[in-house]
């Protein structure tokens, strides 16, 4: 990877969490309702697995952690934050909210707020790329707890009987809600249980976005090139709790500085500093650059957007031709 291809992932995972950020300050100020889930520290993951794919052209889907891994597939931030706040000019016109963004234009499939209903999703958009003859890739994020429902199971058998142009890719954050990956899983490192299916795996540090990068493109040139699904595993960690409602009391003060001290922007950063291509002054530009677009451009977009319209309370519920929803049968 280059020093410009490095600079610029610096500049899209500082993007990444200076967005989450403000997206924390605007629930707090109760200006984003319902759920919200942040990214930040993971910020590695999406990037780095998507920078070896082909982000707006490969089908995308995941969880309800869904902000990032839809900006980096192409979607309009303006877009994304509005969706947040519930408007008109949000990308699922408001109706969606933090756990429902979703961009067909872009091949972002949607977050989806059911724990482990994007397995079986993305093994059907790829088996519709298998169908059709692309070079497409299906590619599905979740994280480790999604593992242990039934889904997971049944998804990876059918995914490797057909031979699906599929990756399934692991953020492994070591909890699901509240709860350690090790109270909870029998087989605690993720890519192991997959074996059984005879798929190929690997795990790799989720913190260290090159390294990311480096895994994903070997699973991701063994998915595109016909030879079946692949299921690569992250370590990582989020810096906030699982959602918004969330008191973050049962994680140690300790476990949470041995991760922060591997923040993944910082790790970058620090990298680029050292090599003589990025000084200290140009990454404080970098960040103020950064802050002053999603404060000018974003938020203020979000903030001047109409509301949806009361009298159009049930538009895009109901299919409008519907005869079945609107008499007369079939």
């Amino acid at each position: 990877m280059n020093v410009a291809d490095k600079k610029r992932l610096l500049r899209e995972m500082l993007f990444a969490r200076r967005f989450e950020e403000r997206c924390y300050e605007a629930y707090v100020e109760r200006k984003i309702g319902g759920f919200l889930h942040l990214y930040s520290g993971e910020e590695a993951c999406a990037h780095g697995v998507l920078e070896a794919a082909r982000p707006g052209q490969d089908w995308v889907i995941t969880g309800y952690r869904d902000h990032i891994h839809a900006i980096k597939c192409g979607a309009d931030p303006k877009k994304v934050m509005a969706e947040l706040y519930g408007k008109e000019t949000g990308s699922s016109k408001g109706r969606g909210g933090s756990m429902h963004i979703f961009d067909v234009e872009h091949r972002f499939m949607g977050g989806y707020a059911l724990v482990g209903g994007p397995f079986p999703l993305a093994a059907g958009m790829a088996k519709a790329i298998k169908m059709q003859g692309g070079d497409e890739i299906a590619i599905c994020f979740l994280g480790d707890a999604a593992n242990n429902q039934g889904t997971f199971h049944e998804s990876l058998n059918m995914a490797k009987v057909w031979n699906l142009p599929v990756l399934y890719v692991c953020e492994n954050n070591l909890y699901g809600i509240g709860t350690r990956i090790d109270r909870s899983t029998a087989v605690v490192d993720q890519y192991k249980r997959v074996a059984g299916y005879d798929i190929p795996s690997a795990q790799e540090d989720g913190q260290d976005v090159e390294k990311v990068i480096k895994a994903a493109k070997k699973a991701v040139d063994h998915v595109r090139s016909g030879k079946g699904p692949y299921f690569l595993e992250l370590m990582t960690y989020r810096y906030r709790g699982h959602s918004m409602s969330d008191s973050n009391a049962y994680r140690s003060k300790d476990e949470e500085r041995e991760w922060s001290g591997r923040d993944p922007i910082i790790m970058l950063r620090d990298r680029l500093i050292k090599a003589g291509e990025l000084t200290k002054q140009g990454y404080k530009a970098l960040d103020t650059e950064i802050l002053d677009e999603i404060e000018n451009e974003i938020i203020a977009f979000a903030e001047a957007s109409p509301e949806p319209r009361v009298d159009e309370l049930k538009k895009y519920t109901f299919a409008e031709n519907d005869p079945w929803v609107y008499g007369g049968g079939r």
